[in-house]
């Protein structure tokens, strides 16, 4: 299938929740484009915005590793915001990042994503301090119940230093603290495992994968959902991946997985630049390339790729077919 078609017209079409307390469906997790000067480029972000919500995403998630969140102050953080928000005036779910040390700390995060608009917010667990399983569940606790909206857990070990215990998750799922959780862990037979026990406890979070390259395995085992960074790139692919797994095509969801995975190939043409330039560097080269942004230009002090390695990522992305989108 080319990255213009669609499903076939006998396939039916499964929509997802619209509401941020038990989401499924295809989250991208939006990137955030700066000026040269590393301000917020709200003209780039808000046409990321539309290209996304236009491809059919069930909700858009800011702030998160994508959107290069460590790298934000809160000014910053509020225009991202504000500009999300605007742009998909109620038409998805939006989530925010609430990522900082403490719940005490998340919690002013917090405040000002509501204040913004936002219909949920993901955290992770305590970043710098060193908490046991104990002290974990009663970090999310903490934050749940200052949060008038619905709070996602994030599992990123890579970023925190802890993987999230399924059974604690889950079991906060069943106490109404976490609406869900997106597993960034990269621990396969770990996210299985929290399917699961998510599906023998009833049910009670939207289990969602960070997974760009195996979410056909991952939308077979059950997952609720995928918050893909390559989905900034390509969202229409996911979006059909989506709904050819809801109609139970599974020999054309390989297809379409097979293809995003050579355009996943982008985030491997950085050899020895941090894993932040690798892959959301990646991400904004093709997305330059494609129109969507004004400039690939990452948070300081992530500096840009060198020619080579933009011309290899503008020739897998011309490969793949994928149009260009005109710049407003």
């Amino acid at each position: 299938m080319t990255p213009d078609q669609t499903p076939d017209a006998g396939a039916t079409r499964t929509e997802p929740s619209v509401s941020a307390s038990h989401l499924r469906g295809i989250v991208p997790p939006v990137i955030t484009p700066f000026h040269a000067d590393g301000e917020v480029d709200t003209a780039s972000l808000a046409r990321v915005v539309e290209h996304l919500v236009g491809a059919g995403v069930h909700g858009v998630f800011a702030l998160g590793s994508s959107g290069e969140v460590a790298y934000l102050g809160r000014e910053q953080r509020s225009v991202v915001l504000d500009t999300v928000v605007r742009t998909v005036a109620g038409r998805v779910p939006v989530l925010a990042g609430a990522i900082d040390l403490t719940a005490r700390r998340v919690l002013e995060q917090v405040d000002d994503a509501v204040g913004a608009g936002v219909d949920g917010v993901v955290t992770c667990a305590p970043v710098y301090a060193r908490n046991d399983r104990a002290e974990i569940a009663d970090h999310f606790r903490a934050i749940a119940a200052g949060s008038p909206v619905p709070v996602y857990a994030y599992d990123i070990p890579v970023r925190v230093g802890t993987k999230l215990d399924a059974a604690m998750v889950v079991a906060l799922g069943s106490e109404g603290v976490l609406a869900g959780v997106k597993d960034s862990s990269g621990d396969d037979v770990g996210f299985r495992r929290l399917v699961a026990a998510n599906a023998a406890a009833g049910a009670p979070l939207s289990v969602l994968t960070g997974h760009e390259v195996v979410v056909d395995g991952m939308l077979l085992l059950g997952a609720d959902g995928v918050v893909p960074g390559l989905g900034n790139v390509d969202p229409g692919a996911y979006v059909r991946m989506w709904d050819l797994a809801q109609a139970g095509d599974w020999e054309q969801v390989r297809p379409e997985q097979d293809r995003l995975a050579a355009l996943f190939e982008i985030v491997f043409q950085a050899s020895g630049r941090s894993g932040d330039a690798a892959g959301v560097g990646a991400f904004k080269v093709a997305m330059h390339a494609l129109g969507l942004l004004d400039a690939p230009t990452m948070a300081p002090p992530v500096g840009p790729f060198d020619a080579d390695t933009v011309a290899r990522i503008t020739g897998i992305v011309r490969a793949a077919g994928l149009r260009e989108v005109a710049r407003t």
